[in-house]
């Protein structure tokens, strides 16, 4: 039995006989709640390992479930909605949400989503015992002295550039919108500030990918935000 225990939240019980079927079928622990009111109980009691939440529930929206979760939780939670609309996206992205899938949506994809849950989790540790090098690929993040490699060349990154990318790296694996960028790093979330952080991740990607034939380390999701991917 796989040990890490998935909480689903969603009210249209053919989906959800779909999504458990799935994780029982890949011997994920699970429980389920078909209200956000039952969820958000389900997620102070039982302290699931990961959230697959619906948007439409019959009692509240999706987005202020996230936000009661968030009140007191960093549990990772995967959005799997109807919605596609990119403001959709956004406000679950803001509210709290790590990831946000579309139904309908294949089982392997909620599959593939749910391993790079995983593997974040393996990553993630509390900020006091965070090591103080970052390793993704050849990328290497001196935290303690602030310098950048890449292999054994040393990366010369503007602050701006340098402090988007200890944020990206300290999140890997997590869409960060604009706005939490911008928040992060600017300290403002300003609409036409939006234009500013574009440009500079442009600067920070063409140092970072010199020479690799394409992105590697940051994906942009268009409309929404940043992610830096696992490099193997």
């Amino acid at each position: 039995m796989n040990k890490v225990q998935i909480l689903v939240i969603e009210d249209d019980e053919p989906v959800r006989n779909l999504i458990t079927t799935t994780l029982k079928a890949r011997d994920y622990h699970y429980i389920a709640a078909d209200s956000g009111s039952s969820g958000i109980m389900m997620a102070a009691s039982k302290n699931p390992d990961i959230i697959l939440l619906d948007l439409g529930l019959p009692d509240m929206d999706g987005v202020e479930v996230i936000e009661r979760i968030r009140s007191w939780t960093n549990t990772p939670i995967i959005v799997i909605s109807a919605r596609s609309e990119d403001s959709d996206k956004i406000a679950a992205l803001d509210a709290g949400a790590d990831d946000y899938l579309t139904k309908p949506f294949s089982v392997e994809e909620l599959l593939a989503r749910l391993r790079a849950t995983q593997r974040r989790l393996a990553f993630m540790q509390p900020e006091n015992e965070r090591p103080a090098v970052f390793c993704n690929g050849n990328l290497k993040i001196d935290y303690s002295a602030g310098c950048v490699f890449m292999g054994e060349e040393e990366l010369h990154l503007t602050p701006i550039e340098y402090k988007l990318l200890c944020v990206l790296s300290q999140n890997m694996g997590k869409v960060l919108t604009h706005r939490y960028l911008l928040e992060n790093v600017w300290g403002s979330s300003w609409e036409n500030d939006v234009a500013s952080l574009r440009v500079f991740m442009a600067t920070l990607r063409k140092k970072l990918e010199r020479g690799t034939g394409g992105p590697r380390y940051i994906q942009t999701h268009i409309g929404i935000g940043y992610r830096m991917l696992k490099v193997e």
